[in-house]
């Protein structure tokens, strides 16, 4: 079964090279670092590291604070972190000398072997289900542990996995630890073969948020700045969700006409674009990167900058999280949460179901289904700062209390890291 899937994503090479390295306005190149992602890497400065691999922003933000936790505990242990995106890189280059970055190789054999070959990782640490066959047998054939972090398997991709549960469980043979977020996880890895004993529910590291206090005095600053402006938060937009939500900061200003749109688009090649659909619409704008504040006469503050998210939140009085409107699937809503801010969310949030339906149970976020829904709700928010403080703080307190994976995930992997 692996010879079959190896022979199908050479055929598709071609498609992987265009998707991975098409030129896009605003988007960042690879480089001359393109090669690592063919496994021609230079050996690490430090023998023997721990790998820990973050596919991109997200993962390696969430990913950080379990690095942090490990460099406490083990000072001298050397971590390399990969990344398979240039936006991913760029976040690692954030952590400074607490990590060596190199991107990660795609799955093919020779490009595996010749990564593995010149890093001589002692471990691997993967964020996430990202199960790569050819990677897992490889470092299988080599005994080398493979731990996956926050592990999460859906009820759909259970019943996927079904239809291949042979190929599955060959792949599960080369893992020595699966880290799930919920016992339903568990139970449904279990379904498919893993064995109890490669097993353990540890929570979602991602409760384990660690906000950047600089970010959060900067913004709270910002806040100041605007005296007492109603600004709501538009964050992590997709294309063709941008157009829904002017429309609805359209109907917004019609009822409360001093609101300040923030809006920052999920891929910084879409910041010329947004701000140029945001302007013939008619909207006065103002970026992020001009490094000033939004006059009176401007409607829409353009986040246009890259790892600044606790910044933006903390201006906003409230949020709604992009790639929900349109079939992105969401994005993950703990950071507003963690800022005790109310939040709102589109009907399609299947990366992010368990958050998001704890947020929702308790209330401390409501789902709206469009751009009509949408203004209705920021309208009512904006005019109730009681009810707002009182979802905010519901928020904070699902995120408290699910805090604790970090610690549990340090010590079902002590033994490996070490």
């Amino acid at each position: 079964m692996r010879l079959l899937y190896t022979f199908l994503i050479y055929l598709l090479l071609p498609v992987v090279l265009f998707l991975l390295y098409r030129p896009q306005r605003g988007k960042p190149g690879f480089g001359s670092r393109w090669k690592e992602h063919f496994g021609f890497v230079t050996a690490p400065n430090a023998r023997s590291p721990l790998w820990i691999h973050a596919v991109s922003v997200g993962e390696t933000i969430a990913v950080t604070p379990l690095i942090k936790a490990l460099k406490q505990q083990h000072p001298d242990l050397p971590i390399l972190l990969t990344t398979t995106t240039r936006t991913g890189a760029d976040q690692a280059a954030r952590l400074g000398d607490l990590v060596e970055h190199r991107y990660a190789p795609l799955d093919y054999p020779g490009a595996v072997a010749r990564f593995l070959q010149q890093i001589k990782p002692r471990a691997l640490l993967i964020m996430e289900t990202e199960l790569w066959p050819n990677l897992l047998a490889s470092c299988g054939h080599r005994k080398i542990p493979v731990v996956i972090l926050n592990a999460r398997l859906s009820e759909r991709s259970c019943q996927r996995y079904q239809h291949i549960r042979h190929f599955f469980q060959q792949m599960s043979h080369s893992l020595t630890l699966l880290l799930c977020q919920h016992h339903e996880d568990a139970a449904r890895f279990k379904r498919l073969g893993v064995a109890e004993q490669q097993i353990a529910v540890t929570g979602s590291i991602k409760f384990d948020i660690q906000l950047d206090q600089k970010q959060i005095e900067a913004g709270e600053q910002y806040r100041q700045e605007l005296n007492h402006r109603p600004v709501w938060i538009a964050a992590s937009t997709h294309k063709g969700e941008d157009e829904l939500i002017l429309r609805a900061h359209r109907q917004i200003l019609q009822q409360i006409p001093d609101t300040l749109l923030l809006l920052v688009p999920r891929h910084p090649e879409r910041f010329t674009d947004v701000a140029q659909l945001c302007q013939n619409q008619g909207f006065a704008l103002c970026r992020r990167s001009e490094q000033r504040s939004a006059t009176s006469d401007e409607n829409i503050l353009l986040g246009d900058s890259m790892g600044e998210m606790a910044y933006y939140f903390q201006i906003a009085d409230l949020a709604f999280m992009g790639g929900s409107l349109v079939p992105v699937g969401g994005h993950n809503l703990l950071e507003p949460a963690a800022l005790a801010k109310p939040t709102l969310i589109g009907p399609h949030f299947f990366n992010f179901n368990d958050i998001t339906r704890q947020l929702v149970e308790k209330k401390a976020c409501y789902i709206i289904q469009n751009d009509d829904e949408l203004a209705r709700n920021v309208i009512t928010l904006l005019r109730s700062e009681e009810q707002r403080l009182e979802m905010g703080m519901v928020g904070f307190d699902v995120v408290a209390a699910n805090q604790g994976a970090i610690a549990k995930s340090l010590a079902a992997i002590s033994k490996i890291v070490q």
